[in-house]
């Protein structure tokens, strides 16, 4: 009996060739979903970075606090230092007080002088002294402080306004108005009777 044996008639396999490459196909392949440990690592990246994004809003919010706070104290000493300044240049120790008349006109020492003003007939009223003149009238009279000019003149500069009680004040004559540290002492001085702010035309 013979067999029909076929197989030695067909060539053997050809072995797969290396290196050779295999290609996907595109439009039918569909991509890996992340695996569960993938997705958390990528949700801790994205609350870290929200994290790190926070921190440096607010780091950058206190370093503006804190040249605010800086540039505050510095205007702060500055006119703390400015306002320092002008009080000791407007109030000094040593002050003149000239002697006006209601129009701010320049007049004679002694009728701002309460003791004067007195023996004449006249009197003293809310910082002003009164002088009768002819026809029954009176003409006022007060100090200004710091202003210079001369009899007849219109005063020029100065204030109305009496110095602190601490500064000497004295008119060109040398006649002192207030002495400083004393205030006014209604009894010293070489003005007389109230010595000038309180009760000659100083207030």
């Amino acid at each position: 009996m013979t067999q029909d044996n076929n197989a030695g008639d067909q060539p053997p396999p050809e072995p797969p060739k290396r290196g050779s490459m295999r290609f996907q196909d595109a439009e039918n392949t569909r991509a890996r979903q992340p695996s569960v440990a993938e997705q958390r690592a990528r949700q801790q990246a994205l609350a870290q970075e929200e994290r790190d994004e926070e921190l440096a809003r607010q780091a950058d919010a206190k370093a503006a606090t804190r040249r605010k706070i800086l540039i505050g104290s510095g205007v702060t000493v500055g006119l703390v230092g400015l306002v320092a300044t002008f009080y000791t240049v407007a109030k000094p120790n040593n002050v003149t007080a000239v002697c006006t008349d209601s129009g701010g006109v320049v007049q004679n020492d002694d009728y701002c002088d309460d003791n004067y003003v007195t023996s004449h007939g006249g009197y003293h009223s809310g910082g002003f002294l009164f002088l009768p003149i002819g026809g029954g009238g009176y003409n006022s009279y007060r100090y200004n402080y710091g202003g210079s000019g001369t009899i007849g003149q219109r005063v020029s500069g100065g204030s109305y306004d009496p110095p602190s009680s601490r500064t000497n004040v004295n008119t060109k004559s040398g006649k002192s108005v207030q002495r400083g540290g004393f205030g006014i002492s209604g009894k010293s001085g070489t003005t007389g009777g109230s010595g000038g702010s309180g009760k000659s035309g100083g207030s």
